[in-house]
This record gives structure tokens, sequence and C-alpha cells, in this order.
């Protein structure tokens, strides 16, 4: 983004959209303004950190292809409808984090990537307006499960939102009382991946909610290395995030130990008959995880290596960068298990 960037031309297209899934939270606020209408839309939504809701709808599904009781519409139905509600998760973040002045020039949302109110890529009016437009496809997603598979589908949906809610934008945020880490790991395990197969199946069954703790675990080491990076500052403005709770040092342990019981519990998984062998493709992402124990093991720079992106996240950045591999590596173990397993019952 040099060249038509520089004159102020326009900085559109495909190519730019992608960008906002891949990497690590570009752009920075210079380019902001030159966005074209859907890559300021993708930015603002965080994109780069929907790609865990995909994966998560996406292990749902291939649990119901392994139990034969795939449906294509409904598959597609949770990918929009856990993504929406992400979406709208991250976008609702900001607009309260602005509105109650969290996210101050200084903080370290405003330092690492564009933010869609402060940085002047959207107004107030604006940014309520497309939670709106999200907020109705999210609901359309919810009541048509509704119908379809009755009070328990609501149920999911509703505890998943809530906890959405509560986790930054409640009077009270479950962020400032140390329990927004449990809660990811509830959202992004248990609820999306549980509730997800039982909405896409009709069906109750513990394997799901099992198979679900690795990757809820990987979402979880996300979080707390982003609120190990941010500790200081949210300290010193009465946000007890979980590593503000415990320390630093205790909190980059906890993340180390979290991240090797990701492979324990695939393995533990495995040896039970909840997963087939192929789950064992997660040693692929070993070496990111070799990655960020090490990193994690240490305290953070002073300052960022030459041409680092994303700072002043370091904890954050390496934990997201493992764990995207590791659900990927994740989904091909199932996806090689599910074929394997022919629609056999689980």
């Amino acid at each position: 983004m040099t060249g038509a960037a520089s004159e102020g031309a326009a900085i559109r297209g495909p190519r730019v959209w992608l960008r906002a899934f891949v990497g690590f939270y570009p752009p920075r606020e210079s380019t902001a303004s030159q966005l074209d209408p859907v890559a300021k839309f993708l930015f603002s939504a965080r994109s780069v950190i929907l790609v865990i809701s995909a994966q998560a709808a996406i292990i749902a599904g291939l649990l119901a292809a392994g139990a034969g009781r795939f449906d294509g519409a409904a598959f597609v139905l949770v990918l929009i409808g856990l993504v929406t509600a992400h979406a709208l998760s991250n976008l609702s973040n900001d607009y309260f984090g602005h509105r109650r002045g969290h996210d101050t020039p200084d903080s370290p949302r405003m330092r690492y990537t564009i933010h869609p109110i402060a940085s002047g890529l959207l107004d107030g009016k604006s940014l309520l307006v497309g939670l709106g437009i999200l907020a109705v496809i999210g609901a359309g997603v919810v009541l048509y499960f509704w119908a379809v598979r009755g009070p328990l589908a609501l149920g999911f949906a509703l505890a998943g939102l809530a906890l959405l809610y509560l986790y930054d934008a409640a009077p009270r945020p479950l962020k400032s009382l140390g329990l927004g880490e449990i809660a990811a790991f509830i959202v992004w395990g248990p609820l999306m991946v549980g509730g997800g197969y039982y909405v896409m199946t009709g069906r109750l069954s513990p394997t799901p909610f099992l198979v679900s703790v690795p990757y809820g675990l990987g979402v979880m080491s996300i979080l707390i290395g982003k609120h190990i990076d941010q500790a200081e500052f949210d300290r010193s403005h009465g946000q007890r995030t979980l590593p503000v709770a415990l320390g630093e040092e205790r909190a980059r342990a906890l993340n180390r130990a979290i991240i090797a019981a990701m492979y324990v519990v695939v393995a533990a998984l495995i040896a039970a008959g909840r997963l087939t062998p192929f789950a064992a493709l997660v040693v692929l992402a070993l070496p990111r995880a070799g990655r960020a124990l090490a990193v994690t093991a240490r305290p953070k720079p002073a300052a960022p290596p030459p041409g680092y992106v994303g700072w002043p996240l370091w904890y954050h950045r390496v934990s997201l960068v493992h764990n995207r591999l590791f659900g990927w590596s994740y989904i091909a173990g199932l996806a090689a298990g599910a074929l394997v397993a022919g629609g056999r019952p689980g």
C-alpha cells in the first residue's frame, strides 16, 4: 500500500478485503481514510480475529458430518451466525470502549490497529447502523433455529450472546472482574462447537463438548496474551483482567500451561476414542506452539523488533498465530476422521 495510497487514491478491491482476514491487524491509521466501504467495515470489525469463529463453526460441522448428520444449509447458517455475533461483539466493544473513555490515544487498542470511531473511520451513528444490521442478521439465524430445533437452540444462542455482551459492553464487564478469559473459553469452546453441533443435528452428544475443549483453550490463550500485553494500562484504568489479578509472571506461566494442555487434551481424546487418530495432525502446529512457549517464557522486550507489526501486542500475536494453525490442523484431522467414519453415529 504505497504508490496509490501515498497519492490519496482509494484502497479498494478483493485483495484489500482479503488482507483484513490474514496477517496481523493491518493497516495503520494513516491509510484508513483511503479504504473503500467494504474494507472499512472489515477492518473495523477486526476480521483478522473473526477467523476463530469460522473455525469453531467448521469444527462443529465436521463433527456433524462424522456422525452422519451434516446439513449444508444449517452449517452455512451456523457459520454466518457465529461470525456475525463475533463481529457484533468486536464493534460493540469498540463503541462502548470509546464512549466510556477507555480507548484513549495512549491505550493499546489505539496503537495496534485502527479504531472505527477514534480513527475517524466511522462516526457513532454509522457504527450503530452497522451494529443494527448485524443484529438483524444474527436474530434471523437465531429465530430460524429456535423454530426448527426448539427452546434449547434459543438457550445456546442467548447464553453465547449474553457472554459476548457481558465481556466488555456491560456496565460491570466480565473483563474487569478477571472472568473475561474464562468467558472466551466457554463461548468459543462448548457454546459455539457444542451448541453449533446441536442446532445442525438436533442431537445432544457429549463428544462435541469434549472436542471443543482444546480449541476453546486456544482462544483463551489468545485473550490472556492480549491482556498480559496491556496489563499496565488496564491496571491503571481499573480493568482487573486475569493477568492483572495474577501478575505478569504467573499469567505467562498460565498461558504456557494452557498451550501445552491443548495438545494433552487432544491426545487424551484420541486415547478415549472421542477423536480419531487423524486428530494427531495438530502436531503440525507444534513448531508454532514451541515459539509461543519460548516467547511467553521471557519478559516482553522494551521495544518491538524492526518491522514488527502490531506493537504493543506481543504475547497476543504469538498466541494468535499459534492458535490459527492449530485450528486449521485440528480441522484437517477432523475432516479426515469424518471421511473415514462414513456417517458412523457420534
